[in-house]
């Protein structure tokens, strides 16, 4: 197996952040994404990522997800999106 390790987002050279909300809540996150099989180079099928996800204090939670997706910037995006979603199911369980 071979990892190329990089980050994902608008820059690649910057990790992908992201604003997100939730009811009046803000979740800040941001992800950096490792290559675990490339896409392949014909553009059809997906590749698998690693994608771990941080968030910023008051939600300062680490998620790590495997993630089948066409680029790494699908990858990163979908694990910011899953990320808001498990945090969310979290913070609405503690109220």
């Amino acid at each position: 197996m071979v990892v190329i390790r990089f980050s994902s987002g608008i820059v690649l050279r910057n990790p992908a952040s992201v604003q997100y909300t939730w009811e009046d809540l803000l979740i800040y996150a941001n992800a950096v994404v490792d290559v675990i099989d490339k896409p392949p180079a014909h553009g059809e099928g997906l590749g698998v990522f690693r994608v771990e996800v941080w968030g910023k204090q008051p939600n300062d939670f680490v998620r790590i997800y495997n993630i089948r997706a066409k680029s790494d910037n699908m990858a990163a995006r979908e694990g910011l999106d899953r990320f808001v979603e498990d945090i969310s199911k979290l913070i609405s369980n503690e109220e």
